[in-house]
């Protein structure tokens, strides 16, 4: 065997991603904040691109109507009774609200942390850990559902419970109106809101301070039954009749006390103190609603869809200006981006609808006839459908969302895997689990 220095000439082909590339991967995948903040960069730095003002026409050119359907409040809520405010000891004003009652730094004597609860204490940083990182409530408890729920349909209905409450944790909508926009059983929407209750932090997603209130205290096992008197009297407590409350609690005046201390220990507004700024609405990429004909018709969100143009006169006349090498150069570097960019968003825009459209055809009859009729659905179809990959779909319906007249949902939470059935016909592996409870 010869051993020594030698020269071999291969010849052999590989994908490059170029920065071109990468960046378009990134547009693809970003949700309409990211892109719309993305685009003011190149905007301010490029000045051979403009924004395009020209109004974005429908599908029909026909008025737009509101996807959404106006789920109607609660008429049972206890807020109005309870009035989020319960006097404070010493010499508080009755009218006291709960802010000044409670401590504004939203932690708790006892060793719960902030929420009272430690079940995902393994897989979830704390609160404080999450807002000091600059994570929103609403991520947070996204994660939580992720987590939680392995049934899309109860998926669905967790997203929209989470669409629907306010940065303070409250609901003003009544499970049996949920559920009749979604099309189930009111007892799935209970059921998922019962346990989207003891996320952290605790107490989120109820319908009044009461409500708030008890499920913190039944998660320390405090829940007894003469704290729940005390909680279904907050009207007392607020006119400071102790008297009454001793009466109907069934306590001397030394346990009544110590139960209105451990109430002050509660977060009566346990999402308030999450995000250092109001967590923005989630707004729609692509709007659905019915056609004259009965079908579907989709459009991009004309709000969330940034559209630039191309100012090929300036650069004409900047190229006329141009004396030095350099300057022809910074020009035909910026014309090349500024093209790059308008073509990425048209491609992404085009790319959305398309996907969007095709998991509307296989969805349908979801939103024709509610949560039960979820078909199973995999990444797999719909990109053999729209003839591209996976990863492409993917990236797709991550941060994307679609406003039906049922609500907004993300595009990924129509996905669900299939259990083929006898004669070749499949079923999704929720519905199946479903009828086993129901």
């Amino acid at each position: 065997m010869l051993l020594g220095p030698r020269l071999d000439l291969r010849q052999s082909q590989s994908l490059v991603m170029t920065p071109q590339l990468r960046q378009a991967i990134k547009l693809l995948q970003a949700g309409n904040l990211e892109v719309a903040a993305f685009v003011e960069e190149e905007l301010e730095r490029n000045p051979l691109l403009e924004r395009d003002e020209r109004s974005l026409p429908g599908p029909d050119d026909g008025p737009r109507a509101d996807p959404l359907p106006t789920l109607p409040e609660c008429p049972d809520s206890h807020t109005a009774a309870a009035s989020d405010s319960l006097p404070a000891e010493g010499a508080a004003p009755l009218d006291a609200e709960w802010d000044n009652v409670y401590d504004t730094d939203g932690g708790h004597e006892l060793p719960y942390g902030r929420g009272g609860r430690a079940d995902f204490s393994e897989d979830l940083s704390s609160i404080e850990d999450l807002a000091a990182g600059g994570r929103s409530l609403r991520e947070h408890l996204g994660e939580q559902i992720r987590l939680t729920f392995s049934d899309p349909k109860d998926r669905l209905v967790a997203a929209q419970l989470l669409a629907l409450v306010d940065p303070a944790g409250r609901l003003a909508v009544c499970d049996e109106a949920l559920a009749k926009a979604l099309g189930c059983e009111v007892e799935r929407v209970a059921a998922v809101r019962a346990r989207m209750q003891r996320f952290d932090p605790t107490g989120m997603f109820c319908r009044d301070l009461r409500e708030c209130l008890a499920v913190q205290l039944a998660e320390r096992n405090r829940l007894d039954p003469a704290m729940q008197a005390l909680l279904d009297n907050l009207d007392l407590l607020a006119r400071r009749d102790r008297v009454a409350l001793m009466r109907v609690c069934g306590v001397d005046a030394e346990d009544l006390a110590e139960m209105i201390a451990e109430l002050r220990r509660l977060d009566p507004k346990p999402g308030a103190g999450f995000d250092a700024a109001p967590a923005p609405a989630v707004v729609p990429d692509v709007l659905m609603r019915r056609g004259p004909d009965g079908g579907w018709l989709l459009e991009l969100n004309p709000e969330t869809l940034p559209r630039v143009l191309v100012n090929r006169g300036f650069h004409a006349r900047a190229m006329l200006g141009a004396h030095s090498r350099e300057e022809r150069a910074f020009l035909a570097e910026r014309l090349q981006s500024a093209n790059w960019l308008v073509k990425s968003l048209e491609q992404r825009a085009a790319t959305i609808l398309k996907v969007a459209t095709e998991i509307v055809r296989h969805q349908d009859g979801f939103f024709r006839h509610g949560i039960e009729h979820l078909r199973p659905l995999i990444l797999r179809e719909i990109a053999e459908a729209v003839q591209m990959h996976e990863s492409t779909v993917s990236r797709v319906t991550a941060n994307k969302y679609l406003a039906t007249p049922r609500g907004i949902f993300e595009l990924k939470y129509f996905f669900t895997t299939a259990i083929p059935g006898i004669g070749g016909e499949s079923h999704s592996a929720e519905a199946v689990r479903h009828r086993i409870r129901f």
